[in-house]
């Protein structure tokens, strides 16, 4: 599987931090993550109708003793809000990756509005914000951010911002 040396890493990471489990709704930001997930024999990826169904996964993991993560984008955050208490209330770890929209290169305008909120939104909700900008701080900031979740009992989001995944465009 063909993937770029720092989505690579980051699976590594979340491999190495124990994952067991990735929810996701399908996002092209996360391809290589999704990819990787439902190639791996040893990881069970799991497609959600919304987002706030990963927090419920993510939960029931860690009851069931497994880790897991959700994998969203910024416009996905905003459908969590109320479920996010779950991790925070209950002290459970809870790990996301969130692909930015509504950044650098955006073309379309409904994304940036919930672009500009998330840091907000998960911060207000309890939730640790960490932000990866460049390539070479992904893949440690993954794996920070996992050992803070899981080690603190701890919600966590990792930002993958705009630019470090490049603009999403459409074809005609």
């Amino acid at each position: 599987m063909d993937q770029p040396t720092w989505q690579a890493g980051v699976y590594a990471a979340l491999k190495a931090a124990g994952i067991r489990q990735i929810g996701y709704v399908p996002d092209a930001g996360h391809a290589h993550l999704i990819n990787a997930a439902h190639a791996d024999p040893d990881m069970r990826a799991v497609v959600l109708t919304t987002e706030e169904e990963g927090i419920a996964l993510a939960a029931g993991a860690w009851l069931g003793g497994q880790r897991a993560a959700l994998l969203m984008q910024s416009s996905g955050v905003g459908n969590c809000i109320n479920m996010l208490s779950l991790s925070v209330n209950c002290r459970m770890p809870f790990l996301t990756l969130v692909t930015m929209r509504g950044e650098w290169g955006e073309f379309n305008p409904w994304q940036v509005p919930m672009g500009v909120a998330t840091p907000t939104v998960l911060g207000a909700a309890g939730v640790h914000v960490r932000r990866a900008d460049r390539p070479d701080e992904a893949v440690e900031m993954v794996a920070a951010s996992a050992a803070l979740a899981f080690d603190s009992h701890i919600p966590v989001a990792v930002l993958f911002s705009q630019r470090l995944l490049g603009a999403k465009v459409f074809v005609k």
